[in-house]
């Protein structure tokens, strides 16, 4: 848009000189200017991108020969297709050095007013994070670095930690099932509306929520209702007669405004009337509270924030879902089970659903991909760590504070609102406007949340002192005796008879690693059973795992950017907004997007998001009948999903032999779909690893035929400074900063999918019910937060500062030469599936292994499990095509590194070449027996090859070699002896 308005030629057409000068005009206009002191004379020599680019030049002259590609340059220009090539440079500027994108995230940070108290509850609580758990786990890549465990074999360690997560959510709430996390509270309770109108059959279409559930649930809930073409009744849930129109109700225990209430006889009736009974729930309050199952509910969702996981300004959090046995084939998210290998012992997997969107596409109950895996472990180890009585006695003050706040309040002449509460009282001031509080709360650093007029309430929690306690008093008209206050405090009921009375947190696990000694270790013992980044490349390929640099990673711990409430006044938060404002502007400019929205916290919300927008935008142009999605055939599992969780109907799209797109099945479908097309899901580079040549054809195709173009940003690494979506006819993209942006995977999440739009689509960007944000009419909520998850942002910004416009536009190059430099190297012992017409692939590129088993019996999955005895995670698995290996090196593994994986790839060739030339055993032999233990070795050997073959095959392994912690897993065994908690503790008798 600016180059339009400011330029009469196009940017292309500008000579070199004014093509700067636009530029930097441009970035004057956008405040794009570093924002620290850069040393451009004595220029700093701690610079970040030979540190992020794992080979150095001398390499990248190598490789770019085994490539046949005379430079880099060289190398993409035959890449990238002429028509979409980016031309110049994004911005201007040095790239900040580490020490330099410090001090700057220092300062940023400093501008919020982190040192404030916020008790303004409404699914958001202070707490302190164990520092065990901060040092061994958060900033510990070995934790953080990991990838979403489908490789089991290798993953047994935050398996066990997740497992001890759902056993604690189980525990807690009182239900035999629960998952390994969501995303946060609010899109749980998104979640269980579909399991709602699944469950019903999609007989029923409507779904009761309560008014007191949190305002940003309610939003969430809306929009998912209305996506789904379901009824949302919101109402109070006292007054609810009739339940047989309602395919679900929801409640929330205790409700925003802290009151706590016996839903017994609603949940009874409810079910009576087959609609499921949802509750939302504080897992904190649990310890004190009757649990939701014992009440007769059928679901529970929540968050664990409380339970060791800084604010945040709103996220990353872990939520949950637990539920009865008969609803676990609908539980969205991954649940971690207990299976066993095939020598017999006991082993954990991901159960049920591990893939269950990619499986099922439009007819999935979800389209949940990423979670929050790495929150969840910290909600774990929390619990792990103070056990069942810590855990008691910290839910126990949190509610003897709150008692003692409600009487020194009645003292003072105010009315508590609620009789029963747990930690939130709603007080009606006396003599006083809520706004008068909150202004004398602020002069003393303190926020509280305003009800009405007249009412605020205050949500008390772990790091609740006695100094915050005065003044929250002294604010109200007087200070009081804290002695007195307590002690008619614990004389006092406030539970009307729901005090939890049942037992949890029995398992050993939770009742052993309470000295800081032991609980070190004991996270030490799991990281050291999974591979992560830490000890080797993981070439996924669609996932894009990178370094996530330790001077990305250390703001995220401090408390600058961690003790932020979300809903705290926006001045209060200034450093984070600046932040946001200048990441955005980055990231349309490298995308060619008008708009930027940070609040989808998954790349899964950034579809769905997306795609929202466009049928917000065909409804404002009274087009409501365009709801066809066009989606290739080999597009991610999440697309089709995202489309039917947003009433689309989908068309398929064939693709030809090379692997793109069919253009005559796309041009007779859009054609035939030109009155009711609404938009085409298209991933660029494909899935297949290309650049296909046709995308510009594509887009304008599907514009001409009344049509929007979705682009899932999941291969964004292969565009960075290359080509741009915006440019490409695009009019809206997600981005997974999890992936081209160096957030790490954290073992299945956190991630951020923000998405770009064009300024069409601008107006109907996401808002939130508290904080205002989004386009000018925002067609719903899909986070929690106002802003997705914030506190992570900190790592895309600093990715994008400390490499600068140069940097980003390298690392895409490496990446590609990367990637088809193992392609050269592995081409002749495996067949490469696509490439372009003159022969090379994008960032990644796909192996094709069905040849194998016929000639030897092998498949994708013995090479995946051979890998790991040779200390590497294994590529995609059967994806996009089945029975191959989709392999995505990134720009950050060394030369060396690259060299090693080729020489396992090619040694595992040779022992394949074994089976087919009779010199090994077709079905006993190193490939299906992989991986083999260290504990294999011990007793008889009864394997008709060497131990030295089986764990040694390579001189390199002896010096650092990473041990499987279990032999293969036997998937059909866990899914028909169906566990997800720990294991009971009469097994350990």
């Amino acid at each position: 848009i600016f180059f339009r308005v400011h330029s009469s030629k196009p940017l292309k057409m500008l000579s070199r000189v004014a093509k700067r000068a636009a530029i930097r005009r441009r970035n004057q206009v956008f405040g794009l200017a570093a924002r620290c002191t850069v040393s451009t004379v004595f220029k700093a020599q701690d610079t970040f991108d030979r540190r992020h680019i794992g080979p150095q030049e001398n390499d990248i002259r190598a490789m770019l020969q085994v490539v046949g590609a005379p430079t880099l340059d060289g190398l993409t220009n035959k890449v990238v297709p002429d028509p979409i090539k980016f031309e110049g440079s994004l911005w201007e500027g040095p790239a900040m050095s580490e020490s330099e994108l410090l001090a700057d995230l220092k300062s940023l940070g400093g501008k919020n007013k982190f040192n404030y108290k916020s008790f303004i509850g409404q699914g958001y609580y202070g707490t302190k994070v164990p520092s065990v758990v901060v040092r061994n786990l958060l900033e510990s890549p070995g934790w953080y670095t990991s990838y979403t465990p489908y490789q089991a074999e290798i993953a047994q360690g935050r398996l066990e930690s997740l497992l001890n997560y759902q056993t604690m959510v189980m525990d807690l709430t009182g239900l035999p099932v629960a998952n390994a996390s969501l995303l946060d509270e609010a899109t749980a309770v998104g979640e269980t509306i579909g399991m709602a109108l699944t469950q019903a059959k999609f007989k029923k279409h409507k779904f009761f929520i309560d008014s007191r559930m949190h305002p940003q649930t309610i939003a969430v809930a809306q929009t998912r209702a209305d996506g789904m073409g379901a009824e949302l009744i919101v109402g109070e849930w006292e007054k609810v007669d009739n339940f047989s129109d309602y395919a679900g109700a929801a409640v929330q225990y205790p409700d925003t405004n802290g009151a706590v209430n016996d839903y017994t006889d609603f949940f009874t009736k409810a079910k009576a009337a087959k609609c499921l009974t949802v509750c939302a729930t504080d897992l904190l309050a649990l310890h004190s509270l009757k649990p939701p199952g014992e009440m007769g509910a059928e679901v529970a969702v929540g968050s664990a924030q409380r339970l060791g996981v800084s604010l945040g300004y709103g996220g990353p959090d872990a939520a949950f879902v637990s539920c009865i046995d008969s609803l676990k084939p609908i539980i969205p998210g991954r649940i971690v089970g207990i299976s066993k290998v095939v020598h017999g012992d006991e082993a954990l997997r991901m159960a049920l659903q591990p893939h269950e969107q990619h499986i099922n596409g439009e007819e999935a109950t979800s389209n949940i991909c990423t979670a929050q895996a790495l929150l969840a472990n910290m909600a774990a180890m929390y619990a792990v760590y103070h056990g069942p009585e810590g855990l008691k006695h910290i839910s126990s003050e949190a509610h003897i504070k709150a008692k003692a706040l409600a009487v020194g309040m009645a003292e003072l002449g105010h009315t508590v609102v609620h009789r029963n509460f747990f930690d939130t009282v709603a007080i009606e001031l006396k003599s006083m406007s809520a706004d008068d509080y909150m202004k004398r709360a602020v002069e003393k650093g303190y926020n509280v949340r305003k009800l009405s007029a007249t009412t605020i309430s205050v949500a008390l929690d772990e790091t609740t002192e006695d100094a915050d306690m005065q003044a929250l008093l002294e604010c109200a008209g007087g200070a009081m005796a804290l002695p007195e206050l307590r002690a008619k405090a614990e004389a006092m009921d406030a539970t009307a008879g729901l005090a939890r009375t049942s037992a949890y947190l029995t398992h050993p696990v939770f009742n052993t690693y309470h000295c800081e000694m032991e609980m070190q270790r004991y996270i030490y013992r799991l990281e050291r059973k999974d591979l992560a980044l830490n000890t080797a490349m993981i070439p996924l390929g669609s996932c894009t795992m990178k370094l996530n640099a330790a001077s990305q990673m250390l703001p995220i711990s401090w408390p600058e950017f961690g003790n932020l409430h979300p809903f705290v006044p926006v001045e209060q938060a200034a450093g984070y907004q600046e932040m946001f404002a200048r990441l955005q502007k980055k990231l349309e400019i490298i995308t060619g997007f008008d708009a930027v929205c940070l609040q989808p916290n998954a790349g899964s919300q950034g579809e769905y998001a997306g795609l929202r927008c466009i049928m917000e935008y065909h409804k404002s142009r009274g087009e409501t009948q365009r709801n066809v999605c066009l989606i290739p055939i080999s597009a991610h599992g999440t697309n089709p999903a995202s489309a039917a969780m947003s009433k689309m109907k989908i068309v398929i799209v064939q693709c030809d032999a090379k692997g793109n797109v069919d253009m005559v099945d796309l041009k007779a479908k859009a054609e035939e779909h030109s009155h009711d097309l609404a938009a085409i899901m298209i991933t660029y580079p494909s899935t297949h690893g290309v650049f296909e040549a046709t995308i510009k054809e594509i887009t304008k195709l599907i514009h001409d035929n009344g049509g929007q173009v979705y682009l899932d940003g999941a291969n964004m690494n292969a565009q960075v400074g290359l080509c741009r979506p915006g440019d490409m006819g695009a009019d809206v993209c997600h981005l997974n900063l999890h992936k081209t942006f160096a957030i790490p995977h954290g073992g299945g999440g956190p991630g951020m999918g923000p998405i770009g739009v064009k300024s069409q689509l601008a107006p109907f960007l996401p808002g939130h019910p508290t904080i205002k944000t989004g386009g000018e009419t925002p067609f719903g909520t899909v986070s929690a937060g106002p802003w997705g998850s914030p506190s992570i942002l900190p790592i895309s910004y600093a990715y994008i500062e400390m490499l600068g416009a140069e940097g980003v536009r390298k690392s895409t190059q490496v990446a590609i030469l990367a990637a088809n430099y193992l392609r050269m190297k592995l081409k002749d012992a495996y067949p490469v599936l696509y490439t372009s017409e003159n022969g090379f692939c994008a960032h990644e590129f796909i192996l094709d292994l069905r040849p194998l088993k016929a000639k030897a019996g092998i498949e994708a999955e013995d090479v995946a499990k051979r890998l790991m005895d040779y200390g590497f995670h294994a590529p995609t698995m059967s994806f996009p095509v089945a029975g191959t290996l989709m392999i995505e090196p990134t720009e950050s593994e060394a030369l060396f590194e690259l060299d090693r994986f080729a020489e396992a790839m090619l040694l595992i060739r040779e022992e394949i070449r074994e089976i087919e030339e009779g010199k090994a055993d077709r079905t006993n032999n190193v490939l299906h027996n992989a991986p083999h233990t260290s504990k294999l070795l011990v007793g008889e050997w009864d394997y008709p090859y060497s131990r030295e073959k089986a764990v040694f095959p390579t001189p390199w392994l002896r010096d650092n070699k990473y041990w499987p912690t279990c032999g293969r897993i036997d998937n059909v065994f866990g899914d028909r002896n169906f566990a997800c908690s720990c294991a009971p503790v009469e097994s350990y008798a």
